[in-house]
């Protein structure tokens, strides 16, 4: 919530590089960098949230994108530029 108090943006669509946390389920609390957004199966792949299989390899675990919450953004021009265009939208909502 600092996040969007900071940036007076309530959603942002999550990337790689960004830090989040879990909310629900059997890693809920667990935090991690963003290592993969695998859109095709609409899940991302967090660091340290992985599981053995059966011959012993590792795998990330997907996770929901909607069951995370962003605790450090990436920012980078296109970032910023895209923040700044949400920001002034809802101030536009507000002022009607």
């Amino acid at each position: 919530s600092e996040l969007r108090t900071k940036y007076s943006v309530r959603s942002v669509p999550i990337r790689k590089d960004d830090e989040v946390q879990v909310v629900p389920g059997s890693y809920k609390g667990r935090e991690g960098k963003v290592v993969q957004v695998y859109r095709r199966k609409w899940v991302i792949h967090i660091e340290r949230i992985t599981r053995e299989k059966v011959n012993g390899a590792t795998v990330n675990v997907g996770i929901d994108a909607s069951k995370v919450v962003i605790t450090k953004l990436k920012i980078d021009k296109d970032r910023k530029a895209l923040l700044e265009r949400k920001k002034g939208a809802a101030g536009a909502e507000k002022g009607k």
